[in-house]
């Protein structure tokens, strides 16, 4: 096998790479700001600078040559090499800054030129705390500036589009975003301009920056020169907590990182899957913290005398279970939910299958022509596949309206979904009907119904997912309800904030909690109320209960699923799951 030695080391290797890529690959630590691994290679920014040489080897027997020392004779490169675009080779010798001093020297004198004009604002910058720039000037730069001249001065706070605001003071210019612009999203929207130490990027005269992925260039900037709009100046990195998730705004199911603060979804950024979104998710997706803070349900909500009132949750069980006791089960019409989670659907399914009521229906929301070649999909529900693996029956809005219109359905259960906000029904099609509605936040479906049950968002509640790839993955919950602790859930990630901070800090208080249960429990609940045997303990339990009934999803775990990223299904098209 092929052999490279970096810093004395001997590593092997079977496919050829980049020797950046590789000395990262394998835990050591080097510095660079213009690599990305999903980008093309400029090599300008020279921070990777190493030595490099190649082990001699005689033509004629193929061995390497030895010194009178006995020591393999090397043939050093004659300039320091920039790693981020040095193939790797059978017999290459790579010294970095570890046992270099050169190279030592380089890096230092490289971070040295890129300050001189690079503005210190660190304590004001958003990128504080997350900062290569600021990390490696502490670990590698000079200890102090000799510049003493006046810095060049470049535009600040300049809007590119919608999303994204400018800096150009801080540009250092990797061309990260530029590339982003010319090699994955391809819309060309920056570019590079002017010339020497006054170039930054920035779009064409007259155009707007309104790339839908524009927030990834926020997100491989290595500086502050590009930031969010939305979260510019919201909170610091280090006083927000970080939870891997999914993005449940597509069908495609990005992965993502939830980072909270004060029980509040700050922002969301991608999380690196090579099989799902590799290192990208689209700005659309990033929006859905709004979903999460704003416009949520908190306690039920009964209408009374045609008003919608906030009541107990002892009310809204007992209405439900009169409500169930005074019809018959082929009354009943059970709506599932492309937007709800494999465990929500399974628990809302099996347990009015114990009351007889076998179907349970749902409705797509696809749109035509909204996808693209990247990350977009037409489908806007995260977990479609997901109702089709339990055997719901799928019927369009047009369907959807006829059923919702029979007279002969007395109650209407409908699990997670704003269903009637793309369903074309009149008010009056409904007045026959009890209509209860399992939600997240207030929708024109909450606005609607007799009964509306808080239930908890994919940010609050351990849930999985099965995009439209046939992939499926889990939710871990970043956020508390009132009913949830941070300290306790050992499956919730915690920060400084909950170690240290108190309920009298200015950032932490409880007024963010949503009172709400997720949609298992609450059936449990219900059940109880109704001596009904549905005794599932956590979504382990309901999760386990579908594994073993679906072979489709044979041996799928939480466990598999994190270490996995994800586990790819083969699924067919089963017969519904009754008990």
């Amino acid at each position: 096998m092929a052999e490279i030695i970096i810093d004395d080391k001997k590593f092997e290797f079977e496919e050829v790479g980049k020797v950046l890529q590789f000395i990262l690959d394998n835990g050591m630590d080097l510095p660079f700001f213009c690599y990305h691994p999903s980008l093309s290679i400029p090599a300008n920014c020279r921070q990777c600078f190493i030595e490099a040489g190649q082990m001699v080897k005689d033509r004629e027997s193929g061995e390497y040559e030895l010194d009178e020392d006995g020591n393999p004779v090397i043939r050093w490169f004659p300039k320091l090499m920039t790693a981020c675009s040095l193939d790797m080779a059978d017999g290459m010798v790579i010294k970095t800054h570890v046992t270099s001093e050169k190279v030592k020297v380089a890096q230092a004198d490289t971070l040295e030129l890129i300050l001189i004009n690079h503005p210190l604002d660190c304590p004001i910058c958003d990128q504080a705390g997350e900062c290569p720039l600021q990390i490696q000037t502490y670990k590698y730069g000079p200890e102090g500036s000799r510049f003493e001249h006046k810095k060049v001065h470049k535009p600040k706070r300049i809007q590119l589009g919608p999303r994204v605001i400018l800096d150009a003071e801080r540009c250092i210019n990797c061309t990260r975003c530029v590339r982003f612009t010319d090699e994955v999203s391809k819309t060309h929207q920056l570019s590079i301009v002017s010339r020497g130490d006054k170039n930054y990027p920035i779009t064409a005269e007259g155009q707007v920056f309104d790339d839908p992925y524009s927030l990834n260039t926020v997100d491989i900037c290595p500086v502050g020169a590009l930031t969010s709009a939305d979260f510019r100046f919201k909170a610091r990195v280090w006083e927000m907590n970080q939870t891997p998730s999914i993005d449940v705004t597509n069908g495609k199911g990005v992965n993502i990182d939830l980072w909270t603060r004060d029980n509040l979804v700050m922002r969301i950024t991608p999380r690196f899957n090579k099989e799902v979104n590799d290192h990208w998710m689209p700005d659309i997706g990033r929006e859905a913290y709004r979903l999460f803070n704003e416009n949520r349900v908190s306690k039920p909500i009964i209408k009374l005398d045609g008003d919608q009132v906030r009541s107990s949750w002892n009310n809204a069980f007992m209405t439900v279970s009169e409500k169930i006791s005074s019809v018959k089960s082929d009354e009943i019409l059970l709506i599932g939910s492309p937007y709800a989670s494999l465990e929500d659907n399974y628990a809302f399914q099996n347990w009015f299958n114990r009351l007889g009521v076998s179907d349970v229906y749902f409705t797509p929301h696809i749109e035509k022509g909204y996808g693209d070649d990247l990350l977009l999909v037409d489908d806007h529900a995260p977990n479609t596949n997901g109702c089709k693996a339990l055997g719901f029956k799928e019927v369009d809005a047009k369907k959807m309206a006829k059923l919702l219109s029979d007279e002969s359905y007395k109650a209407v259960f409908i699990l997670g979904d704003d269903l009637l906000s793309r369903v074309d029904i009149d008010d009056s099609a409904l007045e026959s009907k009890y209509l209860v509605s399992f939600a997240t936040n207030h929708t024109e479906t909450t606005k609607k119904s007799d009964l509306v049950i808080p239930i908890t968002s994919s940010a609050e509640h351990i849930g999985s997912y099965i995009n439209v790839d046939e992939r499926i993955q889990r939710t871990i919950p970043a956020k508390e309800t009132m009913y949830t602790n941070r300290k306790l859930d050992l499956e919730m990630s915690m920060g400084r904030l909950d170690h240290f901070g108190t309920k009298f800090d200015n950032w932490v208080s409880d007024k963010n909690r949503v009172d709400c249960i997720p949609a298992w429990e609450v059936l449990v609940r219900i059940g109880n109320e109704m001596n009904l045997e549905f005794n599932f303990a956590s979504p382990q339990d309901v999760l386990e209960d579908i594994t073993d009934k679906i072979p489709a999803l044979e041996n799928v775990s939480y466990d598999r699923m994190d270490k996995e990223n994800g586990i790819a299904l083969k699924l067919s098209a089963p017969k519904s799951v009754t008990t």
